[in-house]
Parts: C-alpha cells; structure tokens; sequence
C-alpha cells in the first residue's frame, strides 16, 4: 500500500483531526492514564498562529486513505536560529512499516531548507524502563536513526489539594531567608509593569535550567513575543497562573508560572520555575512555587492532578517537588541530532 505524506491545513477540520487523532492515540499507547498529549484545540491554535517567534507546521503520513502517522516541526525565529523541533507519531498498529522513517526524513528535509542543523525531539516512556528508556520504543526509534538522548527528564505528579498548613509552613520558613524580596502573584496576562522583567527572566530559563548535552542559546528578549504567546495561550482555552520574586529595587528575580486547560478537566502542568543566579540561595524557588500553588488551589479547586518535568540532575527542584509530594509516573527524553554541514 502507497504512503503519501501530506502538509495539514488546520483549518481543515477533518484532516487536523485525523492528524491529532494519531498524535493522541500513539501518545497513550506509550504511558495510558500519564499520558500529557495537547488537545485538538490547544494544537490547532498553535498551528494557525503567525507570531514573530516561531513557525509550526504538521504533516500527515495516509495510507489507503487513513491518516497512520503525524509528524510536527517548530522553528524558532528570533534566536536558536540553527534549531528545529520535531515530533512523529505512528498508529501503533501500523508501526514496523517505514511510516515513522519516511515522515522522519521528511521534517528532516524540511528542517534543512530552512537553515536548521541541530534537531530536536522529545520522546516519552514509562518510568520503569529507566533513564535510558532502553528497549522503549520512542527512544529505540530515535537512536536508530542517529539520535543522542541529551537530556533526561523525569515526569511527575502531585495530587490535590496540598493541605494549606503544608503550605503556609513552606511559606513561612522559605520567607525567613529573604526578607529583602516581595512576592506578586495573578492570573491571567502579564502585568504591563511586569511586562519587561518577564520577557527577560522566561527568556533564560532554556539555558539555566539543567541543559544536559542540548545545544541551546538563551530565548531573544522580546515583550511582544510575550504578548503573542498569550494570545495564543487564550485561543487555547488555556488560563496562566503566575509569581514572580521581586527584589528591593523591584526587579523580576525568580518566577513560576502553571497554566489550566478549558479542554482538560482536573488538570493542570507546572510550567517554568526559576530563580536568577546572583539572587539563589534565599529559597526564593520553593517561594514562588508555593505561591503560585496556593494561588491555584484558590481559584479552582477544581483543579486535582498537577503535572511537571524535572531533569533527573535538577536535585535542588526534585527535592522542592518532594517535599510538595509530587510522585514520578513516567519519563521524558530530549533526544538531539546535528545535521552535517556542506
């Protein structure tokens, strides 16, 4: 049977659909109830967006007039100039038959022409099957086709509601070792006069959180990028909660950001937590993290399952996580190629 693969137009519903339906199903055939896919929403709002940041675009491998793989390339546009991000999934019933390869080479091509020459991609696998994921499919896939894995990463997760005296005491004894900074939560949007010190604290947290063997440069600095992504944020159905750390002369210092899904339910990911260099060592991480937390569980008690991903050699946050009782459930793998130059 011929394979043909196909650019997707999001605004073809059946198509997009079809893409995601494959996205989603090989997803959960790796990790079933752990499984984090994006909704159908959140992803077509991210393929029909046109910011100044990055470019997004699928393609559908079809067989016999079934869509059987999905693949997902995203180039940064304002800095990381010589990256390209990629994804390919495959129905599992119809894997061992060249589909991942065929769209693999495709978004490699396609990463090419546009300059790019290190290649990135993240693969899942359950918890059990180690930091290597050796024997997993998604990380056998990728080394076979001249992959390194970068960077490990474990997926955890936290239960709720944390009981508010865990909490407050976790507040209180952090607040005791920085005196000189203030806490800001919201939700929603950035704040215009917290607009600047945002975009340049999110826009390091690529290179200063653990990196492994990625080859990264820090994000551009750019408020309108900022902005752009809320946008899209909100065309998502999806709401930000946010704290930031501000020190004496009212720089953003550290922050922690999570956000909540319209097309989820229970649901919500830790996104970035980070703290600037010359401001560690006043527990202003576990601050932030423990005021963003308690701002969730006071706008939607709803919310009972929280997710997030901590690089295996990230003992400092783990050991945060594990206080809060975040538990590990399954694995994360930023595997990465470099593309020979001519």
């Amino acid at each position: 049977m011929s394979l043909d693969i196909l650019p997707v137009d999001p605004t073809d519903d059946t198509a997009f659909a079809a893409w995601h339906h494959v996205y989603e199903a090989s997803a959960r055939h790796e990790l079933g109830e752990v499984a984090t896919p994006w909704q159908l929403e959140e992803l077509r709002a991210t393929m029909q967006a046109a910011g100044s940041h990055s470019r997004s675009g699928a393609w559908s491998a079809v067989a016999g007039g079934t869509t059987v793989g999905a693949g997902w390339l995203r180039t940064p546009l304002l800095d990381n100039v010589e990256l390209a991000e990629l994804d390919v999934h495959v129905l599992p019933t119809h894997r061992r038959r060249g589909t991942g390869t065929a769209l693999l080479t495709l978004l490699e091509d396609e990463a090419r022409a546009r300059g790019r020459r290190v290649l990135t991609g993240l693969s899942s696998w359950p918890y059990d099957a180690g930091s290597a994921g050796d024997g997993a499919s998604g990380p056998e896939f990728a080394r076979a086709r001249g992959y390194e894995l970068a960077l490990s990463e474990v997926q955890r997760e936290l239960r709720l509601p944390v009981d508010d005296d865990l909490l407050a005491g976790l507040a209180d004894d952090a607040a005791r070792s920085h005196p000189a900074y203030t806490l800001r939560s919201w939700s929603g949007p950035v704040p215009d006069d917290l607009l600047q010190g945002w975009a340049e604290i999110t826009s390091i947290l690529a290179t200063e959180a653990p990196t492994g063997d990625l080859e990264l440069e820090p994000e551009a600095v750019s408020t309108e990028a900022v902005r752009e992504r809320e946008e899209t944020v909100a065309r998502q159905g999806r709401t930000k909660y946010n704290t930031v750390a501000l020190s004496s002369s009212g720089d953003v210092v550290a922050y922690s950001d999570l956000a909540t899904t319209a097309h989820e339910t229970g649901h919500a990911y830790q996104w970035g937590t980070l703290v600037r260099r010359a401001h560690r060592g006043h527990r202003l991480g576990v601050a932030v993290k423990v005021a963003n937390l308690r701002l969730l569980q006071s706008e939607r008690p709803d919310i009972t399952r929280l997710t997030t991903y901590n690089a295996e050699v990230n003992s400092h946050m783990i050991g945060v996580n594990e206080v809060l009782g975040f538990r590990p459930v399954a694995r994360l793998g930023d595997f990465q190629k470099k593309l020979a130059t001519t």
